[in-house]
């Protein structure tokens, strides 16, 4: 993966990111997206750098010191929902009917598949 600038910033400002030689590693594609997401709206100015820092760290503390590593980019997604609404950046009917859909279209896709928007209408419950 090449870094850009932002990018690079953003691991010189979060330093336990889990990373390689190369940069930051993810176990799975959303924690890439969640990733570039939020180095992309702290570009575009919704956030400063040092607000994303204090409300991942804020995560991460509330989660205490026995938490696995492998919820690092679950504390980093609670953080940017709590960014995202503190700054008004997605409006709360927006945030909640969008969130609303994906639960159900994760609850209406067999094991194994990906989750698609639009399954939700064929749910299995």
């Amino acid at each position: 993966m090449t870094l850009h600038e932002g990018q690079k910033d953003a691991l010189v400002a979060v330093p336990s990111i889990p990373r390689d030689d190369e940069g930051p590693v993810f176990r799975e594609p959303w924690e890439a997206q969640a990733f570039a997401l939020t180095v992309q709206l702290h570009e575009r100015g919704a956030f400063t750098w040092s607000q994303w820092a204090e409300a991942l760290g804020g995560e991460i503390a509330n989660a205490g010191p026995n938490d696995p590593a492998e919820n690092y980019y679950v504390h980093w997604m609670a953080a940017l929902e709590k960014l995202t609404a503190e700054h008004d950046i997605v409006p709360r009917e927006e945030f909640l009917a969008r969130k609303d859909a994906w639960d159900r279209a994760a609850r209406a896709t067999p094991h194994g598949e990906p989750i698609e928007l639009g399954r939700e209408t064929n749910s299995h419950d």
